[in-house]
């Protein structure tokens, strides 16, 4: 079995409650990793590259796609395919993990609806305060303008 033909994960990866990316969707590649490392990294290919098109997935809904296309823009290609490199561990076993938690975690923050802010009512102490400094800003000026007698 080669490293492009291991089963991922069975039924995907979960990203946020009741979003889950299909297996089929992902494709993982096994690549020689680069840098120091001897003979271990020359020979074997531990460092993994994830792939996944958000634009052609079944995963998502419209507006979940929208919020996610907006939100990754910088981390994806022309065709909506978002790249995950993992190469920290020796293992290749490991690096998938590594890269499957990575997009699990980037989606799932990209998924995450702000809250919209409700403006509240000023207090009535500060809506004093305000309009106290008003009038002595006031006073202030109207002192300035008049012409005095000496």
């Amino acid at each position: 079995m080669s490293a492009e033909d291991a089963p991922l994960e069975p039924l995907g990866v979960d990203v946020a409650p009741g979003v889950r990316i299909p297996s089929t969707e992902l494709v993982v590649r096994a690549v020689s990793a680069s840098g120091p490392g001897g003979q271990h990294v020359n020979r074997s290919a531990t460092r993994i590259e994830l792939r996944w098109n958000v634009k052609t997935t079944r995963a998502l809904q419209e507006e979940q796609r929208e919020r996610v296309l907006g939100k990754l823009a910088s981390r994806l290609d022309a065709d909506g395919w978002i790249r995950i490199v993992a190469g920290e561990y020796r293992s290749q076993l490991q690096n998938r993990r590594a890269a499957l938690d990575r997009l699990a975690a980037l989606v799932g923050r990209a998924l995450i609806v702000p809250r919209t802010r409700k403006a509240s009512k000023p207090t009535r102490a500060s809506v004093a305060r305000r309009l106290d400094e008003k009038r002595k800003r006031a006073d202030t000026k109207q002192q300035r303008r008049r012409d005095h007698d000496d």
